[in-house]
């Protein structure tokens, strides 16, 4: 299922990850990770986000994709089930069936 994960990172937490190097290396080990089909950055609410979309092939592979960005990062995560054009268009060929 594709999913938009967005991470909002904890300022602290990511200033000192900023200052001690790991920021880019956490960041690029995620994208690794998950393989995005985009990634975004930018400031949501004052702070650092992250905005990954992705195929969640398992509910079971969130705790691995979540845990780097909770445990380095305060971050707070979602998972957001997403649509891209071609399944809006298949699922309101179902509508009113």
């Amino acid at each position: 299922m594709r999913v938009l994960l967005k991470a909002n990172l904890d300022t602290e937490k990511a200033n000192d990850a900023i200052r001690n190097g790991t920021l880019g290396k956490l960041i690029q080990e995620s994208v690794e990770q998950i393989k995005p089909e985009a990634a975004y950055f930018t400031a949501d609410n004052g702070n650092r986000t992250a905005f990954l979309v992705f195929d969640l092939k398992d509910v079971s592979q969130m705790p691995a994709i979540s845990e780097p960005f909770f445990l380095n990062l305060g971050a707070k995560i979602s998972y957001t089930p997403i649509m891209n054009l071609e399944d809006v268009q298949k699922g309101l060929s179902q509508v009113g069936r």
